[in-house]
């Protein structure tokens, strides 16, 4: 099988968030998106100094899935649908946003640990029509909970964060053929996999240059793939251990309109997410309420 061609590599924006330091990945200039995802923020690697209790305040969200992928640190999610998690290093939470929810995360370095080291990934993915329409959904999965697998002759080792690969599958529902891996790979090593017609990949390098089917990338590319059957030939020419982010799906084949922190399929629904908002239609984050739920459960 040939090897996929590059077809754009891209650096991210700034956009932070208080003391996050955050760079937009996806969208970019390039791609509005990689098969249903629509959206990657990387909250870059930063040793805290102080306690992030704000986080990103209260706000709105519909029609998309949000997926926070913690490399290191802790997330402490709340929404109006009354769920309230704290997930750490490895973990992920995972929000169907559906016809409508309001949620709010704070990242902080992670509390068991020595490590002051906040590292993140935020991901949208697009829901289909009827997905859209239906009520939100939520799921926290704690990193000895994410499907992980060594890779052969110690290179290193992969996680499947959504979809599947091989024998290794994610709890996170997939309304549409979808995938998110991490793959980590130590100095030297190489990894190949193949991927079928009509499927969009991107890869994403968040620490390290690395070879990608013979073409040398800078740390901080996002990296688009040609929709051709072919290959993708992962290589780490560094000395030291290399993660890659690959992800995509098949196409979305719906109209795509988004505005603000709504992903609808016309503008009829965007107005329609807008006045139900305002209107008080997601509910409200009941915050010492959860908190204490959780804590009267461990008692």
């Amino acid at each position: 099988m040939n090897k996929k061609k590059s077809s754009f590599s891209t650096q991210g924006q700034r956009a932070d968030i208080g003391e996050l330091e955050i760079y937009r990945i996806l969208g970019n200039r390039y791609a509005d998106a990689v098969g249903p995802f629509v959206f990657l923020d990387h909250i870059v690697p930063k040793t805290q100094t102080k306690v992030n209790k704000t986080g990103t305040g209260a706000h709105p969200h519909r029609g998309i899935a949000t997926l926070t992928y913690i490399i290191s640190g802790e997330d402490e999610h709340f929404d109006s649908a009354g769920n309230y998690a704290m997930v750490h290093s490895g973990g992920v939470q995972w929000m169907n946003a559906g016809n409508g929810i309001i949620h709010d995360e704070t990242l902080n370095y992670d509390s068991r640990t020595d490590s002051r080291i906040t590292h993140a990934f935020q991901f949208w993915i697009n829901l289909p029509a009827a997905i859209k329409a239906q009520k939100p959904a939520y799921l926290a999965i704690e990193g000895n909970e994410v499907p992980v697998k060594d890779l052969s002759e110690g290179k290193g080792w992969m996680k499947v964060i959504v979809g599947s690969f091989e024998e290794l599958r994610s709890a996170i529902p997939d309304y549409s053929a979808q995938f998110l891996y991490h793959i980590h790979l130590e100095a030297g090593a190489s990894f190949t996999t193949e991927f079928p017609d009509d499927v969009e990949v991107a890869a994403f390098l968040p620490l390290h240059t690395a070879i990608l089917n013979d073409e040398h990338f800078d740390a901080g590319d996002f990296i688009e793939f040609d929709r051709n059957a072919g290959t993708i030939e992962l290589k780490n020419e560094n000395n030291e251990a290399c993660d890659f982010i690959l992800f995509g799906g098949e196409r979305y084949k719906e109209p795509i309109v988004a505005e603000g922190p709504f992903v609808m399929n016309s503008r009829l629904e965007i107005a329609n997410a807008y006045r139900e908002f305002y209107n008080g239609g997601y509910g409200k984050i009941d915050y010492e309420k959860q908190r204490a739920k959780i804590s009267g459960s461990k008692a």
